[in-house]
């Protein structure tokens, strides 16, 4: 494409979920409602886990991570998307979205790789139970997460350098309620050639590779909870890992989703929806799965009302 067909952009269109006018009071209650449902109960359980001294364990640990972690994942998106709503305004800056897609980057990065360690937490848990907190030790838990921070952020920045070098035409709208690089890329006017191999890469590294450490986990798990002589073992140990596999599912089905769609040819609504799903639901819905299935978490939030309650009276 010749020089004089290329400008310098200084900011992207976002479609949105819809372009109808009279859904867009619905669709602002309505993700305003999931964002805050989301923050807040996120934001209890990190407040439960660190308050109540039973949940200083390896597992609980991983979870008010993961909690921070959707918490800053639904932010990236959700608060920019109110506001265009709001202020019937859908630009961005070209900066704006240059940070939204860092950002989502890493958190969407760090989401997948704190449910494979979790995996490998409940991995540990039940087929070697007595070596347990000798194996999963405070200081591994910790090189754990600080591995997964440090590959995310690496790849984030990586991914962000490489958009710096592509340049784009004239044509900003994006089909979406939010930057995603697959489809800033489809809006560039030079060779993405390796902007696109970088990023099949990235998606199997933190897509592939962690599903399949989860899958292979799971396994040794069923087959470990298989060998337990007495019912009410088998179903101790599968309730340690019931929440954790619906989170997974409900994680990497909704991601499935946005892969799917936004690999077609010409991007639609449909990809933005699934990414609704995969990027607002499952966070929003991750603190309910844990709490709802787990003893030990709804007394130490249970506890934590009361003290609530008490401070104020």
């Amino acid at each position: 494409m010749d020089p004089e067909n290329q400008t310098a952009i200084s900011k992207f269109l976002l479609l949105g979920l819809s372009e109808d006018k009279s859904l867009q009071p619905l669709l602002f209650g309505l993700f305003l409602f999931m964002y805050l449902v989301c923050v807040t109960g996120n934001l209890l359980i990190i407040l439960a886990v660190s308050s109540d001294s039973h949940l200083h364990t390896p597992m609980y640990f991983f979870l008010s991570n993961l909690s921070f972690v959707d918490m800053c994942f639904t932010s990236t998106t959700v608060p920019r998307m109110l506001v265009n709503i709001q202020t019937q305004n859908k630009a961005i800056s070209y900066n704006g979205c240059f940070t939204q897609m860092y950002f989502f980057m890493i958190f969407s990065g760090m989401d997948s790789l704190l449910l494979t360690v979790m995996a490998y937490d409940r991995l540990v848990a039940i087929c070697h139970p007595l070596h347990y907190l000798v194996i999963m030790n405070p200081r591994f838990c910790g090189l754990l997460l600080l591995l997964s921070w440090l590959i995310c952020l690496t790849n984030s920045l990586l991914q962000s350098l490489m958009v710096l070098r592509v340049s784009f035409c004239k044509e900003t709208e994006i089909p979406h309620f939010f930057c995603e690089l697959s489809q800033v890329l489809k809006l560039a006017c030079s060779d993405t050639f390796a902007n696109d191999l970088l990023l099949y890469c990235v998606t199997g590294l933190l897509g592939v590779v962690p599903l399949s450490g989860i899958i292979f986990s799971y396994s040794r798990i069923v087959n470990s909870i298989v060998r337990i002589s007495s019912p009410g073992g088998k179903c101790k140990a599968f309730s340690t890992c019931g929440s954790h596999l619906s989170v997974v599912s409900l994680f990497y089905g909704t991601g499935l989703g946005v892969y799917l769609t936004s690999g077609t040819a010409h991007p639609s609504r449909e990809g933005a929806v699934a990414s609704a799903m995969y990027t607002v639901l499952a966070p929003m819905l991750n603190p309910f799965i844990y709490s709802l299935r787990n003893k030990e978490l709804k007394g130490a939030l249970r506890r934590l009302f009361q003290h609530r309650l008490v401070t104020v009276r």
